[in-house]
């Protein structure tokens, strides 16, 4: 593994990123510093770097349908930038201030494909905000107004928000009592509700887990992060996470929960609480899932191996690289390239792009 291009611009931890699938290259980072950078691969240094907040940024995400829009939560607000008109100054155009607690995570909904344009026109126009009281806000940016908000499915801090690809008016939410929660939004009301705190009884030792983060790919595999702790983690930062946590690991499991791979220590694996997940923009879609940790790590997983190993009894193929660190990994984030392809943020304030063949 070749050193890391460094991506400098940001005065204070970096907390989050993002990656556009429109503009190759072009990469959003965040910060406490109140800072979004924006970068383009292709260049040597940040080509715009504009402080949006006075507080720290803890999430980002574009709108897929139009990616010179992008949404920032700062506290319990959600601000509104059109990234066309960045040129004069960076004015929020909206901001939706609906959550009443700290957000943790931004999410827009995708357009589905031309098979299904009514709902592509109705699925384009959402925005989900998760924060700490639980609740889940389901934002309509067309309107600007607040389309559903979802609640009573978690009972502690709503961490992540994924909305479903292949099915129109399902979005998923992982969170820190350890449930993950299938919601029908148009309806606001949880469809299934999957306790991961519950003793599995193949594994007595996964008892008394949290639920950190979800992640969705076209291929209908879910990702999830178990976190064995029941401390509270920094959202969108995990800076002020404890040293010494016990071991965590991704699981990976279908729809239907038919087969589960574990992917914790045991397999080469986390050995502290794992902060972030996401399958790969580069390669094949849906081969690759990459992780990292307050175990100062990331690791990307070949999900390929995984019916050859476990037909063999063996493992040892589907952890595909390690990637060591001198800090705790905050946030990841994948672009389409060949290059520079893997972007990390840490707690510190450079990050760092690595290159995954």
């Amino acid at each position: 593994m070749t050193e890391p291009r460094r991506l400098r611009g940001h005065k204070a931890t970096a907390t989050c990123c993002i990656a556009s699938r429109d503009r190759s290259g072009v990469v959003a980072t965040a910060g406490e510093d109140g800072c979004i950078c924006l970068f383009d691969m292709r260049c040597k240094d940040a080509q715009h770097i504009a402080e949006v907040a006075q507080e720290p940024i803890s999430s980002l995400s574009f709108n897929p349908g139009n990616e010179d829009i992008m949404y920032v939560s700062c506290g319990n607000e959600v601000k509104c930038f059109d990234l066309h008109n960045m040129a004069s100054a960076w004015t929020p155009f909206k901001s939706y201030t609906y959550n009443k607690e700290e957000i943790n995570q931004l999410f827009n909904n995708e357009p589905v494909s031309n098979q299904c344009r009514f709902h592509a026109t109705l699925r384009a126009a959402f925005l989900a905000s998760t924060d700490d009281g639980g609740d889940v806000k389901i934002i309509d940016i067309r309107q600007h107004c607040l389309y559903k908000t979802l609640r009573a499915g978690h009972s502690s801090i709503c961490s992540s928000v994924q909305f479903i690809p292949w099915r129109s008016w399902e979005v998923i939410t992982g969170g820190l009592d350890s449930k993950l929660v299938m919601w029908d939004f148009s309806k606001g009301r949880p469809v299934k509700i999957v306790d991961f705190g519950l003793p599995d009884t193949k594994n007595s030792s996964n008892g008394d887990t949290m639920f950190k983060s979800c992640i969705r790919s076209r291929n209908s595999k879910l990702a999830v992060i178990r976190s064995k702790t029941s401390a509270k983690a920094r959202k969108g930062s995990s800076s002020t996470s404890k040293d010494g946590v016990p071991a965590a690991g991704t699981e990976i499991l279908d729809e239907n929960a038919r087969k589960r791979l574990h992917l914790d220590y045991s397999v080469g694996g986390h050995a502290a609480a794992v902060s972030c997940v996401a399958f790969s923009l580069f390669g094949e879609k849906g081969k690759l899932i990459i992780s990292g940790g307050n175990d100062k790590s990331v690791k990307v997983w070949d999900c390929s191996k995984y019916d050859g190993a476990v037909q063999t009894g063996g493992n040892s193929d589907v952890l595909r690289l390690n990637i060591n660190l001198s800090k705790k990994v905050n946030w990841l984030c994948t672009t389409p390239t060949d290059s520079e392809n893997l972007v990390v943020c840490d707690t510190t304030k450079v990050v760092k792009a690595y290159s995954v063949s």
